[in-house]
Order: C-alpha cells, then structure tokens, then sequence
C-alpha cells in the first residue's frame, strides 16, 4: 500500500500516503514505530509522551494568544457591529478546544486496539490483498481527493489573515491554528483511510467472486474451499471494521458536529459582514468564503460518500452470492460454502452506527445538509433587527 508502484496517479497516491504518515509522526499523532524485520507497527510510549507534550503545547499557544488578543482589545469590526455573532463566535472556539481535546486524548487511549487493527490490516495486505494486483480506482481517487482538501484547508487560515481588510491577527496566531487544524484533519484522515482500505479488500473478494460465478457458468469447476477461504477473509474484515468503528465513533461525532457547525457560522459571518458592514472586497466575497464553504462541504460530503461505498460493497457480495443460485448441477460442498457465505452476510453487514445516534450514508448527508441551512435561517430571523 505503501510502495510506489507504475504510473503517474499511483506515485502521486504514494507521495500523499508519505506525506500524511510523516506529518502525523511530526505532530505526534501516529504513536506507532514500525518494525521492517516483523513487518508490522509496535505502539511506543515515548511517541505517546510527545503526542500529548505537542498537542498540548499547540492548545495551550493557540488559548493564550486568544486571551492577550481580548486583553488588548484586538477585536474584528465586525464582531463589534454584531454582538451575537461574537458571542456564538466564542462559543465554537471553547467548543472547537474541548473537541479537539477529546479526539486526542481519546485516540491515544484506544492506541493499542488501533495497533491491533492496523497490524491486521498489514497482514491481509500483505498475505492476500497485493497492492501490485490489482488496480482499485476508488481508493486513489479518495486518497487524492483528501490530499487536496487537506492542502486547501490549510490555506484557509492564511487567506483569512492576508485577505480580510481589518484581520489584526499576528503570524504566528495563523501559523498555530493551521498546525492544529493539520492535526485534527490527519486524525480524521486515519479512520476514513482504513475503512477505505477495508473497502478495497471487500471489492477484491467481490471480484474474485464474481470470476468464480463467470468460470462456472463457462462449465468450469469451482473451488468450495477457496469459497470458505474468502468467508475467512471477509469475517476478519467485518470484525477489524466493527472494532475500528468502535475506535473513532466518538470522534467521528464530534468532529462532524464541529465542521458542520462552522460552516453555518461562516455563511453567517458572510452575511453579517455583507449587509451590515457592506465593505466586503471582491477577494473576500467571490473567492475566500466560497472556497472555505466549498472545501468544509466537500471534506464532509466525502467522509460520507466513503462510508457509504463501503456499505454498498458489502451489499453487493450478497448480490454477487445470489447470481450463484441460478447455476445448475453445482458441487455440493461447494452450493454449502456459497449458502454459508449468504448467510453471514446476511447477518452481519457493514453499518456506520456513531454511538448508536446516527447511521452514515448519503441520506444522512443530505439531511444534515439540509439541517444546516434551516439553522441558518433561524439564525438570520432571530438576530434580523442587527443586520
């Protein structure tokens, strides 16, 4: 998975799947050492130990430079034209901190099942999932598509600072706040990656079985123990998803939450600083807004849609098992193996229940989309009078 492999999409994936493990070891956020001779990733107290130092020290900058800024009485003009807008500005910053908080002291806290599931995943890709074998579109196109929000994501924080007209905010306040937020989204990127991973190890066994189902239809023998062998594969990777699921949930809610919330602040600020300040550069309206809407939205809706492919992988094995049915004069053992195979998937399917509050899919998205925009709404009725 990590070795480069032909073609200019391919490196360009390997670059980025570097980049993000380097990044995650620098900011402390990755405490596993990998061991070449094992072939496998070791949990290390001391990356624990400057995991928590790094991340807080960046909470602790970040939270003073705030405090001296209100100390000092540096304050945009347009909190000052909009008390509520300040208050729900300061409201998301307390609750952005203790989110940030409890992601990472909640992911260092469950690092050693995260190294069991990632030592794992290690060992099926390495046993019987090849990254030479076979080419899977939808894992590169994810893995490129994250790289890119990542990097215009962290431009967002310095388009503020160089863009708006009265930012007073020092270098070295952006500088914090991009290497938080890079934290964050790394963290984020860790669960999203190995449910990917899982869904290209699905989408192999539905390939293979779908050659098995053309090779008998072609009057062809079939393998029942090669049948029972991917039952195998797939049981691990349903356990190694329900316990990686398990890992991030609260995570995943929090952040979510956090990231849906901004945006309707940003659309919020956007309108605010529009009407009532109407002062607002064609730079900050056509370009900086838009683009920080547009990267949230998207950096959401692809958390989502990966989730929801992984499920509908998962439906479409019990699909490919029922194609089977239509064969005629099939090896016992191996119409029991297929019947068995059909009857796990059956009772355990791949689901995204976060804390047992929602499940991920694109309805989902799409509601809570639309949620966002009627909060939206309430908030422009309610403070209508100040605009």
């Amino acid at each position: 998975m990590f070795r480069p492999r032909c073609g200019l999409r391919q490196k360009f994936v390997y670059v980025i799947l570097k980049s993000i493990l380097y990044s995650s070891w620098l900011l402390g956020i990755f405490p596993f050492k990998y061991e070449p001779k094992k072939k496998r990733l070791r949990r290390s107290m001391w990356l624990i130990l400057f995991g928590i130092a790094m991340s807080s020290s960046l909470l602790i900058l970040m939270v003073k430079q705030s405090v001296e800024d209100q100390e000092h009485g540096i304050r945009l003009d347009v909190f000052q034209r909009n008390s509520l807008l300040h208050q729900i500005s300061s409201l998301m910053g307390v609750v952005g901190v203790v989110t940030i908080c409890t992601v990472h002291m909640r992911t260092l806290w469950r690092s050693k099942h995260l190294e069991e599931i990632y030592n794992g995943l290690m060992l099926l890709e390495a046993k019987y999932f090849c990254s030479d074998a076979v080419e899977c579109p939808a894992f590169d196109d994810y893995v490129i598509q994250k790289g890119v929000l990542i990097v215009v994501g962290l431009l967002a924080p310095w388009m503020v600072h160089f863009g708006m007209p009265d930012s007073k905010l020092p270098v070295l306040n952006v500088l914090v706040v991009s290497m938080v937020k890079l934290g964050t989204l790394l963290l984020a990127i860790h669960y999203h990656l190995g449910v990917v991973i899982i869904y290209r190890f699905v989408w192999l066994i539905n390939g293979e079985l779908l050659s098995l189902v053309c090779s008998l239809r072609g009057n062809h023998k079939g393998s029942s123990s090669r049948v029972r062998f991917l039952l195998k594969l797939y049981t691990n990777l349903v356990n190694l998803y329900s316990r990686l699921a398990d890992c991030y949930d609260c995570q995943t809610v929090l952040m979510m939450a956090v990231f849906l919330a901004a945006n309707i602040i940003v659309c919020f600020y956007m309108i605010v600083y529009r009407i009532s300040l109407s002062k607002m550069s064609f730079f900050v309206m056509l370009i900086m807004f838009p683009l920080a809407l547009a990267n949230n939205f998207m950096d959401f809706w692809l958390s989502i849609k990966v989730c929801d492919l992984l499920q509908k992988t998962g439906r479409q094995t019990s699909m490919i098992l029922k194609l089977f049915s239509d064969i005629e004069n099939m090896d016992k053992d191996l119409e029991r193996s297929i019947s068995d195979f059909a009857l796990y998937c059956s009772h355990r399917r791949f689901k995204f229940l976060h804390c047992g509050l929602f499940h991920v899919n694109r309805e989902m998205g799409f509601e809570m989309f639309v949620a966002s925009v009627l909060y939206l709404l309430y908030l422009v009725q309610f403070d209508y009078m100040n605009l």
